[in-house]
């Protein structure tokens, strides 16, 4: 059993979480503190979580190819991102991200308002708001997004199959290897990747339910 669909996996679910977590927070306190367009902003960034992944990736495609306007610029400087590992990672964060937004801005929702005008009036710059109110607040949507984001990174194939292809030891995740192994009749392996996956994401979504129970464990001890 080759491991190279394990590793390939778990680095681009790596990257794509880091990049998910930080673009995530950020699309997150913008529409919140939107007055106007806010409703089309959140369509737009949460569409991706309703499409088909397939779909998702026929438009990272047409973004993206050769023949795209991107696509023709980035080959000026020898840049392609079709059928590499860079695919890979961008159709993973183009799937996640909506998970990490929608639980984060739900966080920073729930936030009392108040909090943040009283630091305010007491001169308290935005960036330490956010650093010491507001994140601090929100950690326990912002982990959930995290573990909710890592794990959909981790399984994600309609995307990936579409921009990133199947290339083994090249853009071949754990998914893709899987659909390999069925095409080839291989069911045995295909369960075993299979079981992998699951394993993974079971440990995290444990993990993260664990850290949420304990936080709101200490947070009653102290009400």
């Amino acid at each position: 059993m080759e491991l190279a669909p394990l590793m390939i996996t778990l680095q681009t679910a790596g990257v794509a979480t880091v990049a998910t977590f930080f673009i995530g927070i950020g699309l997150a306190l913008m529409v919140v503190r939107m007055n106007r367009f806010q409703g089309l902003a959140d369509a737009v960034i949460t569409l991706p979580l309703v499409l088909p992944p397939t779909v998702v990736g026929f438009f990272l495609l047409l973004l993206f190819g050769k023949r795209s306007t991107i696509g023709s610029f980035l080959l000026q400087f020898d840049i392609t991102l079709v059928f590499t590992w860079k695919a890979a990672v961008m159709a993973a964060i183009v799937v996640s991200l909506p998970l990490m937004y929608r639980t984060a801005r739900g966080a920073f929702e729930q936030i009392d308002v108040n909090i943040i005008h009283a630091a305010r009036t007491l001169g308290v710059s935005d960036w330490r708001i956010f650093w010491h109110i507001l994140l601090p607040n929100a950690r326990a949507g912002i982990l959930a997004g995290l573990v909710l984001s890592f794990t959909r990174a981790l399984g994600e194939f309609g995307a990936t199959i579409m921009f990133a292809g199947n290339i083994p030891g090249v853009t071949q995740t754990m998914s893709t290897a899987i659909y390999a192994a069925v095409q080839a009749n291989d069911y045995d392996l295909a369960g075993q990747w299979a079981m992998i996956i699951v394993a993974f994401s079971l440990v995290f979504v444990v993990m993260m339910n664990w850290w949420i129970n304990r936080q709101n464990k200490g947070a009653a001890l102290w009400n």
